[in-house]
């Protein structure tokens, strides 16, 4: 090979690197982007999560029963929070109240189960509300376990208000999305939209489903 051959090989392997050094700082610097959106995330929500007894159809049903009675209750009696802190303690204050309400649901569906609420931090896989995808990881929530809580469970976010308007559809408020969109700047609040596009980067710089 002459000096020719020689002088277009170094000149690739040096354009081979450099695109290879770019690739791996974009991807250091998606993955930084993604651990802060989520530490920002564990920040400004609150999760609610409602665990059935068991996988029964019958619990299920209880279930869903009880949280339906539990954010009818809440959207009657919890004023309207700033921040996610004031939503968790309202919560707080108010956990006797919670269970009572999803005892008397219970109750008046034949059942006797026993219900504790609390206020915990919980892990969560990656989880979609409408067009809003949350990544797997630890977040606070108030927690309602009905019975042995050994079934499976259901979620939303309390604050922002993103529970579902319409379970069926699954259509979140809006409102819910601008307060999460003012917490958060342009770039995060793309990471959590339910494009393709963002998913792969959850998928490569997140946790993996649970």
């Amino acid at each position: 090979m002459g000096w020719k051959g020689k002088g277009i090989c170094i000149l690739l392997s040096l354009l081979a690197a450099a695109l290879l050094t770019g690739a791996v700082l974009r991807g250091e610097q998606t993955g930084e982007k993604v651990e802060e959106t989520r530490q920002r995330l564990a920040e400004e929500v609150l999760r609610f999560h409602v665990l059935a007894n068991s996988d029964s159809r019958e619990d299920q049903e209880l279930k869903l029963k009880v949280r339906d009675g539990v954010l009818t209750y809440m959207k009657e009696n919890m004023p309207q929070a700033e921040n996610a802190d004031e939503s968790e303690a309202w919560a707080r204050s108010h956990l006797k109240e919670i269970e009572e309400t999803a005892e008397e649901v219970l109750a008046e569906n034949g059942s006797a189960y026993p219900v504790q609420a609390k206020v915990e931090w919980c892990r969560f896989p990656e989880k979609t509300y409408g067009d809003i995808t949350f990544p797997a990881g630890n977040y606070k929530a108030l927690r309602i376990e009905i019975g042995e809580a050994r079934g499976r469970n259901w979620w939303c976010v309390l604050y922002p208000g993103l529970c579902f308007l319409d379970t069926v559809h699954a259509v979140v408020p809006e409102e819910g999305k601008e307060e999460l969109r003012e917490n958060l700047d342009d770039e995060e609040y793309e990471l959590v939209t339910a494009t393709e596009r963002f998913k792969i980067r959850w998928f490569f710089f997140g946790d993996e489903k649970e």
